[in-house]
């Protein structure tokens, strides 16, 4: 009992990172033993469902309430195990996917098939309880289960290689080597994110809020309302002027009465300092439900924003990063120390998120209102030192499952001021956000 003790209790860590307080989940147990519990917050709320073990029969009718339970809007699913157990496992993740709202996402728990040896010696020992019937399947068996069914992965995430207690070596490989690029193919389970599928929803009605951060731009807030394009019905732009020392506020003022006829404006000066306090105020006086944002220095063209939307409207993805890394950049648009920094952070945030990002510096990200409640709901859970707010957003879409796509975009050469980024200072800021991220995500 001491043995599944600690296995379990590392499972409810690792599932912790994902599962908030408040959030709804329903757990689907293998058997009929006493349910376990699925995350260390205890005010989760849960909804306990079972699944058969019995060999024989494809039939999954124990699972009627999990149909019923959609009307409950899960925020999570937690599938434990039980792919190893049934002779239809598409017949499973099928009723699983009828669950699934919008922002429901599984959580899928599998062993690792190299582990098939090792655990059936426990069996014989009396250490782990025997199984009837067991699936082995490898990452590409779940991607084409997904796949089958309605659902999309995401993520997945390799862990624990000692399932049992060893004082300080347990420690030592479940929470710092096994997260690790190597040790991660030799870990015993495996943690898999999914999403529902979402199929072309055709035209979107959904208007958009463009939120600009702005400090010492005035040469720039003309040219914006210029070539700002028309996304949404009823499209709204957002200016946040950050206690400029040039003329940007009264910049900003000339241009909503020159402009106020062709886009609805809304103008304020942030409190606090720094772009993340500009960009949360924006999104606060945001009504409508796709969120932008777009610097100020033009770098990122207003011009490209339509492709942004298109992605975030379909559904193709739920978190919306620019991507400066592809095309060739305009001369003196980014410096070549600051090219290797970029690519570098790229790799190591890619790494901690467990989603492929080739930018994650570029300041154009977009997401659902929505979506921004429920990170900003939590963001504490990642510190509070960002001052860009970049990373808090991409945090915090990572620990939702949130679907990231990258769209590549034209990076320019600004025409007007200076950039603000202190290399050297807001580098180490970078390293700093990057190390407590990944003990919040990666090594727990």
């Amino acid at each position: 009992m001491a043995l599944k003790s600690y296995f379990y209790g590392l499972l409810s860590t690792y599932i912790g990172v994902f599962v908030r307080p408040g959030d709804r989940v329903i757990y689907v147990d293998p058997d009929d033993e006493t349910p376990r519990t699925v995350s260390r917050h205890a005010e989760s709320r849960v909804l306990r469902v079972f699944s058969p073990t019995t060999p024989g029969t494809s039939s999954i009718a124990p699972l009627t309430s999990l149909v019923s339970a959609r009307e409950w809007r899960p925020d999570y699913i937690v599938v434990d195990g039980n792919i190893h157990v049934l002779e239809d496992v598409q017949a499973l993740l099928s009723k699983v996917q009828r669950v699934c709202v919008k922002h429901t996402r599984v959580i899928l728990l599998t062993y690792s098939s190299l582990w098939r040896p090792v655990l059936r010696f426990a069996t014989l020992l009396g250490i782990r309880r025997g199984i009837p019937v067991e699936n082995w399947l490898a990452p590409s068996d779940v991607v084409n289960f997904a796949t089958l069914t309605g659902l999309e992965v995401i993520q997945r995430e390799p862990r624990i290689l000692l399932p049992i207690y060893v004082p300080l070596l347990s420690g030592l490989l479940n929470r710092w080597i096994a997260p690790l690029p190597f040790w991660r193919m030799f870990c015993l389970m495996n943690i898999t994110i999914l999403r529902p599928r979402v199929e072309d929803r055709g035209p979107s009605n959904m208007s958009v809020s463009v939120v600009v951060p702005a400090r010492d731009e005035a040469g720039n807030i003309q040219p914006l309302f210029e070539r700002m394009p028309t996304m949404g019905p009823n499209d709204e732009i957002i200016l946040v002027e950050g206690h400029s020392e040039d003329e940007t506020w009264k910049e900003i003022q000339r241009c909503r009465e020159v402009y106020k006829d062709r886009f609805r404006i809304k103008i304020s000066r942030q409190d606090g300092v720094g772009k993340a306090d500009a960009v949360y105020k924006g999104f606060a006086m945001a009504d409508n439900e796709i969120l932008m944002i777009l610097d100020s220095d033009l770098s990122v063209a207003p011009e490209e924003l339509p492709r942004f939307y298109e992605v975030i409207a379909s559904g193709m993805g739920e978190f919306v990063n620019g991507s400066r890394l592809v095309y060739p950049m305009e001369k003196q648009a980014m410096r070549f120390l600051n090219m290797t920094v970029n690519k570098f952070f790229a790799w190591a945030f890619s790494y901690v998120l467990g989603q492929d990002l080739k930018d994650t510096l570029c300041g154009t990200k977009v997401l659902l209102r929505s979506d921004w409640e429920r990170i900003h709901s939590h963001r504490e859970f990642f510190g509070n030192f960002d001052p860009f707010g970049d990373f808090d957003l991409l945090f915090g879409a990572s620990r939702l499952g949130m679907k990231t796509v990258e769209v590549p975009i034209r990076y320019r050469a600004r025409t007007y001021g200076e950039t603000s980024i202190s290399r050297w200072r807001h580098g180490l800021l970078l390293f700093q956000m990057l190390a407590f991220s990944a003990r919040r995500l990666k090594f727990v």
